[in-house]
């Protein structure tokens, strides 16, 4: 069951690259400003895409998010995504956090649905929910 919302987040696609053909494989790279449970960020974040035979797309990431203070968020993930019009992206996923912030350390033992959309353009929007 999905909870309360954990974050959202919008930014930009900064980087993408090929690292394989056969499966195509390919390693996005990502910035973005939000929160976490109402806690500023800022943040970063790769992961790989490996396009199945159907379309779909399977992929896994990592990234780093810090709060106005200098505190650290890692987490780390995998989701299902689909193509859209024009080049863009659709994920949903599940995330998994590490901090050693004492006003985010919830965090640490929260499952986090999420959304992940890139439009055309390469702007990101995610959307983050606790799973209970």
């Amino acid at each position: 069951m999905l909870g309360e919302q954990i974050g959202e987040s919008m930014g930009k696609r900064v980087v993408r690259r090929v690292i394989s053909t056969d499966p195509p494989t390919v390693e996005v790279s990502f910035e973005d400003s939000g929160h976490m449970f109402g806690v500023p960020t800022t943040g970063m974040g790769t992961y790989t895409s490996v396009i199945r035979q159907d379309g779909s797309i399977y992929g896994e990431g990592e990234g780093l998010n810090m709060t106005q203070d200098g505190e650290a968020i890692t987490w780390k993930g995998t989701g299902l995504g689909k193509f859209g019009p024009g080049g863009a992206v659709s994920y949903r996923g599940m995330l998994f956090f590490r901090t050693d912030s004492q006003k985010l350390a919830r965090l640490n033992s929260a499952c986090g649905a999420f959304e992940y959309e890139v439009d055309p353009s390469g702007n990101t929007i995610s959307k983050i929910w606790e799973w209970k």
